[in-house]
This record gives structure tokens, C-alpha cells and sequence, in this order.
């Protein structure tokens, strides 16, 4: 039996790391209807979703197949590298040396070339916007996927993460039903500063389990290292942006 203070943050990082992707998705996916309607974005985006659906249940019983300790530390490897480089890219924001993400502007580009695609042949632009929307569905709905089988690595966690992200996904395709716009308000790239913690803090915990090495306080030691690796970004934020005044200064 799975206690609250193990399957919480489970739900919280399923659901923080699948509202990015889902962000994503449906910012495409809101471009293709607005431009070439409803009907391309739908069949798109259900394509892509029945798609993953088959695979998951392809792969399901070959994943369950695998030993516990050994697919906790190759989806903690996994979790680190996928972590990390969400956080390398949050700091390198947050400190000024990325432009930020805008999914406004992200939203714009993807409407121009639907609409220049469309003022050519109109069959052959439905056609290239439904793929849009598969396309961008498939990229994030994997990526949505590997969040739940990584973070729900271990025994009794798999339902909790996916509770989390089928929550995330419904929440933000509620949200932009009743907004009509391409999401741009949702904090994205604070959300992936904060899935870089949680990712990386979690892939720590499974690698450092999965090779036999006990934890102080059991489940209870992620919360801590998830809080470190948030801190330590944040520090690391604020050094780069300090040395970028410095150099402008100097």
C-alpha cells in the first residue's frame, strides 16, 4: 500500500513535467484550428494520441518485465539527463544568457506557415496541418509517457504519476478551450525550472536506490533533493546574471 507522503510527490512531478508538454502540444494544436479549423487539428491530434496509446500497450508488458532495481537506475540515468538539461537551460534563462521561451511567439510562427501553406492548396494545407498536429502531439505525448514510466518506476507509483499527468493534460486542455489563446500566461519557463529540480531530484533517488544505497528517512529524502537542486539552480541563476551586469559594466 502506497502512503499519501509517497504518492504526492509522485502526482506533483507527474503533473508539473506533463503541463510543459502538454503546453507545448496544444499550442500547436490550437494554431492548426485556428488557421485551417477544427477538423485538421482533431484528427491530428487524435492520430498521434491513439498512436502512443498502442505503443504504451505494446511496450507495457516488456517494461513490467524488467527487473526493478535495474529499471530504476536506467530510468534514473535517464531522469538526470532529461533533468538536467531542462535545469541547465531554466538557469541559463532565469540568468539572462537564453531568451526566454515564448509560446506567443511560438504560436505566431506556427499560424504564418500554416496560413502560407494554406493560400497555396487548400487540401494539401489541412493535410500539413493535421501532420503539425500529430507531429506535435506524438514529440510531447511521448515525452508525457516517459515521464510517467520514469517517475512511476517503482512498484505502486505507476498509477499515481499517471494520475498526475492525465490531470495535467485535462487541465491545460480545459484552460485553453475557455482562454481561445495559445497559453501564453502559464509561467512555462518558471514550470520548467521547477521540472528541472524535480526531474534530476528524482532521477538521484532511483539511481542511488536501484544500486542498493538506503536513504535517510526512506521516500520522505526526496523532498530535500528536489529542494537542493531547486536552490542550486536559483543560486546559479543569480551568479550568471550577476557576471553578465559586471561585464556590461566593465
Amino acid at each position: 500500500m502506497i502512503s499519501l507522503a509517497t504518492a504526492a510527490p509522485t502526482i506533483g512531478a507527474a503533473f508539473v513535467a506533463s503541463s510543459v508538454e502538454a503546453v507545448e502540444a496544444f499550442t500547436i494544436v490550437l494554431a492548426v484550428s485556428v488557421v485551417r479549423g477544427v477538423r485538421p487539428a482533431a484528427l491530428g491530434a487524435v492520430a498521434a494520441l491513439v498512436l502512443l496509446a498502442l505503443v504504451v500497450a505494446v511496450l507495457g508488458p516488456l517494461i513490467a518485465a524488467i527487473p526493478v532495481h535495474g529499471l530504476q537506475v536506467v530510468v534514473g540515468v535517464l531522469l538526470l539527463v532529461f533533468g538536467l538539461g531542462w535545469l541547465r537551460k531554466a538557469v541559463l534563462r532565469a540568468g539572462g544568457a537564453l531568451a526566454l521561451h515564448d509560446e506567443a511567439a511560438a504560436f505566431d510562427a506556427e499560424t504564418s506557415a500554416l496560413r502560407g501553406e494554406g493560400q497555396a492548396h487548400a487540401a494539401a494545407a489541412d493535410w500539413l496541418a493535421g501532420m503539425a498536429a500529430f507531429k506535435a502531439v506524438l514529440l510531447e505525448g511521448t515525452e508525457v509517457v516517459f515521464i510517467v514510466l520514469a517517475i512511476g518506476a517503482r512498484p505502486g507509483l505507476l498509477a499515481p504519476a499517471a494520475i498526475g499527468a492525465a490531470a495535467a493534460c485535462a487541465l491545460v486542455f480545459a484552460a485553453g478551450l475557455f482562454l481561445r489563446a495559445p497559453l501564453a500566461r502559464i509561467p512555462e519557463n518558471s514550470m520548467k525550472f521547477a521540472v528541472g529540480a524535480l526531474l534530476t531530484g528524482f532521477g538521484v533517488f532511483w539511481c542511488c536506490e536501484g544500486l542498493g544505497a538506503p536513504w535517510p528517512g526512506g521516500d520522505l529524502a526526496i523532498a530535500p533533493l528536489i529542494a537542493f537542486y531547486l536552490v542550486a539552480g536559483l543560486v546559479m541563476a543569480g551568479a550568471i546574471r550577476s557576471m553578465r551586469t559586471r561585464t556590461r559594466t566593465a
